[in-house]
């Protein structure tokens, strides 16, 4: 290849755009209960998953709690805080439940009221297969944007909690709070390293 086309070529290779090492693709919640790992799924729910990032990077879910409980079925958050004053994000998202992903158990996906595009900023961990939230030909559904890569069992620890009304909701609340203590961001990188961290740990105790 010719000098002068071999450095046009590399000038356009750096004029795009590259993944970052701190690209953040992971949120690690540390909740009361221990740790959640959640992989969000940019390229299938670019606008949730975007949305989410960038309400964790601001500290919008730390100090808030699992506000929804119900067993075999989900563990909601990112609405309220121990008081039930509820948070709220202004921005809501256009519905991209229709990106192919399933409701199953382990998936993450936005909570939303009856307007399909009403999602904003709380979310839900599916603790069984949920396909009846999933989009039909009739209906929109409840988007899918990421999954659970560690921590499940956290999940269904806090699915496990008595439950009962509070404030002005009627039911589903934990009687004793679950708070994230933080929602931390997580590239990729960082996530893989934490997950090795992790497994070390569970040898050694082994």
């Amino acid at each position: 290849m010719p000098v002068k086309l071999l450095l046009i070529v590399i000038g356009l290779a750096l004029l795009l755009p590259t993944r970052a090492v701190a690209f953040n693709d992971h949120l690690l919640l540390d909740t009361d209960r221990g740790e959640i790992l959640i992989q969000l799924n940019f390229a299938r729910a670019p606008l949730t998953a975007e949305n989410v990032m960038s309400l964790a990077e601001a500290g919008h879910y730390d100090g808030l709690i699992f506000h929804r409980v119900i067993e075999d079925f989900v563990i909601q958050t990112g609405g309220y805080d121990p008081d039930m004053e509820e948070r709220r994000s202004e921005e809501q998202i256009p519905n991209e439940s229709g990106n192919g992903l399933s409701n199953e158990r382990g998936t993450v996906a936005l909570a939303r009221g009856s307007d399909p595009h009403s999602g904003s900023a709380q979310f839900y961990i599916n603790l069984s297969d949920n396909s009846r939230l999933d989009p039909r030909s009739t209906r929109w559904g409840y988007a899918v944007f990421g999954r659970v890569r560690a921590g499940m069992s956290v999940a269904d620890e806090i699915a496990g909690l008595p439950t009962g009304g509070r404030a002005h909701l009627s039911s589903d609340v934990p009687e004793e709070d679950v708070r994230i203590r933080r929602a931390r961001p997580m590239s990729y990188e960082e996530a893989e390293a934490w997950l090795q961290d992790r497994n070390n740990a569970s040898d050694e105790e082994d």
